[in-house]
């Protein structure tokens, strides 16, 4: 079944994210998202994850803490990745922080030099399949940018990884570089689309009742942090239909 082209479609298509207002429950946001695409199990094989800190996680970039979240894509080690995220905002922090913030992968990978671009399409990293206390896949080996057989790329990332090693690494995480998985030069990757991201990105402070959904193939995202724990949104993840 082919997705019918709305304005929402358009949005996701044109910018690579869109914000659909006025879902107060479950199965309202199901409803709603059912016409960008089909719901999937995440790491924990339930098709709804709550995101709200929990205690256990205050040294961790992890999305049950408070702290910042750097740039990635969502379960880069699926294959392939969610088409989708989606985020439904139920309580939203009134400290005005923990803000989701967005930014276009393609643009990153366009600025990069030609050796870099080789590098990001033609050199396999080891995505491992599973999150912080979560199951998933095997995980996959493949470049950051994975072109299709229907003409499109796929974009895998993860600061975290790149960098030290883990996607929630402790904060203070300080891994040496023959230990990444792209070495020395997959850490200054992360630096520079850190850097790009932060000159780039679009930071959204999603109102409650409301969902924001990006391009996981498409769009780099992070999160600021927040000191409001009373925040809560519910996440989905979506495949094509």
């Amino acid at each position: 079944m082919t997705t019918a082209i709305t304005p929402r479609t358009q949005e996701l298509l044109d910018q690579g994210y869109t914000l659909l207002d006025g879902i107060t429950t479950d199965e309202e946001a199901a409803a709603a998202l059912q016409g960008l695409g089909v719901l999937i199990p995440q790491y924990d094989g339930q098709l709804l994850y709550q995101v709200k800190a929990v205690p256990g996680f205050e040294d961790r970039r992890y999305s049950k803490s408070t702290n910042t979240v750097l740039v990635h894509t969502e379960a880069p080690g699926w294959n392939p990745p969610p088409r989708y995220l989606a985020l439904h905002c139920r309580v939203q922090a009134r400290c005005g922080s923990g803000r989701t913030e967005l930014a276009d992968a393609y643009a990153f990978i366009a600025s990069l030099s030609e050796e870099e671009r080789r590098v990001v399409h033609g050199e396999g990293v080891d995505w491992v399949g599973h999150n912080t206390g979560g199951t998933g896949t095997a995980g996959v080996r493949r470049p950051v940018v994975e072109s299709t057989p229907e003409g499109r790329d796929i974009v895998r990332f993860s600061y975290n990884l790149l960098t030290a090693g883990h996607y929630d690494p402790p904060v203070d995480a300080d891994v040496p570089a023959d230990e990444l998985p792209l070495g020395s030069l997959g850490g200054e990757l992360a630096v520079r689309a850190e850097s790009f991201f932060r000159d780039n990105k679009v930071s959204v402070l999603i109102p409650e009742n409301s969902i924001l959904v990006w391009d996981n193939q498409r769009m780099l995202h992070a999160r600021s942090s927040y000191s409001d724990a009373r925040r809560h949104l519910t996440r989905y993840w979506l495949r094509e239909s």
